[in-house]
């Protein structure tokens, strides 16, 4: 008899819903700062948000190993989303053109809490040799006790391997980094998994430590660069837009990517409606103090032009040209093709090199036009701005 699955992936929002928040948002839209003027183009250099790149979705992410498949599918039949593997975070950026990373991120102040995961115990394997796990310190990983395995244990040396690469190519483009803040599941836990710390104000604070020790002020794009005094953030993005790509080269920003309000609310907490003093975006929403970046992952449909108006005003936008493992299967490029046309920013994929979805039946990937590594946006690119390498 089939295992009850009690580990089942998160459904997709439905139809109704996803239509109705569609129609919020565009409400949102036409009356939210309605008197606001849209930051002026640039006489050449384009500004940040007016290039778009491509990023990979759940980038440290790797495949476990066989015997802890066979657990999986026990618990959950869409298992077949987890198995993908990206190459390292240096090789994404030098060998695969992208230059925007997603990583998820536990909280693990005393160490040890995620080193010996339920998942290798009922495969009947040791727990994982990496001595990091035990360290104190936030940990990158997808599904705590059920699918833990990545190229890059701690968030430091994650953040490490990409300050390092930078380093070395300081004439890059900025490189978003979405940060997905997470916590265990209720069920594993009830099974005598691990259970994380809650994302409190204090707990955010060490996180934005964190993050400070490895990138300083000079080499991250913050909140505090981009708000102009006596204004919120998002009246400071629509009034007078977001650094040039001259002034920002060989630098990185942080997005979160939780909607959770709460979560939201302890960041923002302590008089930073505006991100005061903190390191990233919040995923917001237009009339907020704190609106200047915007998830919004479908780019198809109507939320195409969504995008494009969240885009055109000059909000900083993230979407996602495929989802597990629909366009690797059928090789369809059309959402592909929607998430560029829509402009948004930083479009995420699976699927960024040749040959990473022939095991799923295509040869879907998900570049830019030309293999560029960045290219000027479609919606809101400057008109001087160049069409050649925008990086040096």
């Amino acid at each position: 008899m089939r295992t009850p699955n009690r580990f089942r992936l998160r459904r997709p929002v439905p139809a109704a819903i996803a239509l109705a928040a569609v129609a919020a948002l565009l409400s949102a839209l036409s009356a939210s700062s309605a008197a606001e003027a849209r930051p002026g183009a640039p006489a050449g250099e384009p500004r940040i948000n007016q290039i778009q790149v491509m990023a990979t979705h759940n980038s440290y992410h790797r495949e476990v190993s066989f015997a802890e498949q066979k657990v999986m599918e026990r618990y959950d039949p869409n298992f077949g989303t987890l198995l993908y593997s990206h190459a390292s975070l240096p090789a994404q950026f030098a060998e695969q053109r992208v230059r925007g990373i997603e990583l998820d991120v536990f909280p693990d102040p005393e160490g040890g809490l995620y080193a010996d995961p339920l998942v290798r115990e009922e495969a009947g394997l040791p727990a994982p040799t990496d001595p990091a796990w035990r360290t104190p310190g936030f940990k990158v990983l997808h599904w705590a006790d059920f699918d833990q395995e990545t190229s890059c244990v701690t968030l430091r040396t994650c953040l490490t391997q990409v300050r390092d690469w930078s380093r070395r190519n300081p004439g890059h483009v900025t490189v978003p980094i979405l940060l997905e803040l997470k916590r265990t599941d209720p069920r594993l836990e009830e099974r005598g998994g691990a259970k994380s710390p809650p994302w409190d104000t204090a707990m955010l604070d060490a996180l934005d430590a964190e993050i400070r020790t490895v990138f300083g002020d000079e080499a991250t794009i913050t909140p505090d660069d981009v708000r102009r005094r006596g204004e919120t953030l998002e009246q400071s993005v629509l009034r007078h837009g977001w650094p040039t790509l001259a002034a920002s080269r060989g630098t990185v920003m942080f997005l979160m990517d939780n909607d959770d309000r709460t979560l939201q609310d302890a960041y923002r907490a302590g008089g930073r409606e505006s991100l005061q003093g903190r390191v990233l975006f919040t995923d917001s929403r237009p009339g907020r103090p704190d609106a200047a970046f915007v998830k919004w992952n479908d780019p198809t449909g109507e939320n195409r032009a969504v995008i494009e108006d969240l885009v055109a005003r000059g909000y900083y936008v993230r979407t996602r040209s495929d989802v597990p493992l629909d366009q690797a299967a059928s090789g369809d490029t059309s959402r592909l093709r929607a998430a560029l046309e829509s402009g948004a920013q930083m479009v995420s994929t699976d699927f960024p090199a040749p040959g990473m979805a022939a095991r799923y039946g295509s040869d879907y990937v998900a570049r830019l036009p030309g293999g560029a590594t960045a290219r000027c946006n479609p919606v809101s690119a400057p008109p001087r701005c160049p069409t050649g390498r925008l990086e040096r």
